[in-house]
């Protein structure tokens, strides 16, 4: 597989694309007002402890507080870690599971917190106490005296030569976990990775004696820098980068840690925007659309709510065979590979469900489920996905989410319909105006008002000659002056007073 990364730093952000055999297969966009804040360590104060919740709330100088579970305040204990075998043992303390949240911490107590979750809609930022700093090739874990090694190196004979080696150079006091990129790599490299992260490390403890809280007191590399650092290895053909300056410094940072990939990036001096010369904004326009078109006529659309991500399979267009339940498949098998495509490319995370065109054949819905966990194995975010569609031609499947998805990134919640996607009928709104006069008339015997509208609702009033107002008028007895307001949405509706001279909408209304 060919794949390539192309940056583009823009005056108000920045968004850098991967493209897998000519595919645009991920994107990450950075502004300066939500900069990525994964890895950022704060010095913080618990400002409530939930037993009923197992977790406490921190403030680390956010708009919102943290939330810090009981589970993300174990340290762990052992080297075989999930990034060297794909069990995680560490934190458990026996049969009776994690302490309680009392024992652990109280309200006013200060606490060294990294975040593992950004803030995303009304929810705060997930953090933990299990502090890590990854470098090039090794993350480096204060506590503990483990060494673990990545589970996708998967040779025997150097995942020994790697935990002995890093073992001997192992800082005391520190843990250490050995990333895939660590794979063939000397001894003067990793020595070189770990002395930066303890000289890190040691100035992130002297900011915490010095700083009040709440404090930050380590920032991690920016988009940009973190990429290169964590994607840009032999995998990589091809780094092409439109900013001089960004490109002198990949360019200098590889010289220390790979000399062998400084020939594999390009500086773009074209031109034409680097992304419309590599055919990549135009995909970039179909990003958010809610159907995504599939090359034989089938669609997938995707749905966002509160509780999760709802997909759905739709075969439309799509013409095959006689055979409706191979047709099915095809189409399924079609869909299973762009949504896993899609959802790297939106960074969709949390709980998906896949509603897939009904199959009758339990091994055709086999296939299915085998083709998404064959093409979600190129992500590297974890997935768990259900081992069988369901009766109903359901999947679940969970992917985990360290940040807003795309479309939450690019839009805002619609202040029309507050999110929702629709909005109230004009028959609706004029039914609530006939119940807030009948609740006024009841109280205060006032009968005249001026009343304002969405020209969408006052012509409903006025339709068959102005039959809807007069049986409002007759019905509560008010006499109504009705006025457009083209800044209102076709759910709001305003009274005025001609009596009192004011706005008395909000007495009445429930």
């Amino acid at each position: 597989m060919k794949t390539e990364i192309y940056i583009n730093e823009g005056i108000h952000e920045s968004r850098i694309a991967i493209v897998e055999d000519g595919v645009l297969a991920e994107l990450w966009v950075e502004r300066p007002e939500n900069e990525r804040m994964v890895g950022d360590v704060f010095k913080g104060t618990v400002t409530a402890v939930l037993p009923g919740l197992q977790a406490a709330f921190i403030d680390i100088g956010l708009e919102r507080t943290a939330f810090l579970q009981v589970r993300d305040m174990i340290e762990a204990d052992t080297g075989e870690t999930e990034a060297s075998s794909g069990r995680s043992r560490g934190g458990r303390r026996g049969r009776g599971g994690y302490p309680s949240i009392q024992q652990l911490t109280r309200k006013g107590e200060e606490l060294l917190v990294q975040i593992a979750k950004e803030p995303i809609g009304t929810k705060g930022a997930r953090v933990t106490t299990q502090l890590s700093l990854p470098g090039r090739f090794v993350v480096l874990v204060p506590g503990g005296d483990w060494v673990g090694v990545s589970r996708k190196i998967s040779s025997w004979g150097e995942r020994r030569r790697l935990r002995d080696m890093v073992g001997q150079l192992r800082p005391e006091g520190y843990s250490v976990i050995v990333r895939t990129e660590g794979r063939d790599k000397t001894e003067k490299e990793f020595r070189r990775d770990l002395r930066e992260l303890a000289k890190a490390h040691a100035r992130m403890l002297r900011l915490s004696r010095k700083l009040p809280a709440p404090a930050l007191l380590h920032k991690e590399l920016g988009m940009t820098s973190s990429i290169i650092r964590d994607l840009f290895t032999d995998n990589i053909d091809r780094l092409v980068v439109d900013d001089k300056e960004r490109y002198r410094e990949i360019v200098a940072y590889l010289r220390q840690v790979s000399p062998e990939l400084r020939g594999r990036v390009e500086y773009y001096r074209e031109r034409p925007p680097i992304f419309d010369a590599f055919q990549i904004e135009e995909e970039l326009d179909k990003v958010n659309n809610r159907m995504v078109w599939m090359r034989r006529g089938g669609s997938v659309v995707i749905d966002y709510a509160e509780a999760g991500t709802f997909i759905d399979v739709n075969s439309a267009r799509y013409l095959g065979s006689a055979d409706q339940e191979e047709n099915n498949l095809n189409t399924n098998l079609e869909a299973a590979r762009e949504i896993a495509r899609q959802l790297r490319l939106r960074d969709i995370g949390g709980i998906i469900v896949i509603d897939f065109i009904d199959m009758n054949d339990e091994r055709n819905r086999r296939k299915v489920v085998d083709q998404l966990i064959e093409e979600t194995k190129r992500d590297r975010a974890k997935i768990s996905i259900a081992p069988t569609i369901s009766e109903f031609g359901l999947l679940e499947m969970t992917r985990q989410r360290v940040r807003p998805n795309l479309f939450h990134t690019h839009s805002e919640p619609c202040p029309t319909c507050s999110g929702t996607g629709r909005v109230m009928g004009p028959d609706t709104t004029v039914t609530k105006i006939e119940r807030w006069l009948q609740r006024s008339y009841a109280v205060t015997r006032e009968r005249r008002y001026v009343l304002r509208v969405h020209p969408e609702v006052a012509l409903y009033m006025h339709e068959n000659r102005d039959e809807r107002l007069r049986s409002i008028r007759r019905f509560t007895k008010a006499r109504l002056d009705v006025e457009e307001d083209g800044s209102m949405s076709p759910s709001e509706y305003r009274f005025y007073s001609l009596k009192r001279s004011l706005d008395v909408t909000s007495e009445f209304r429930i």
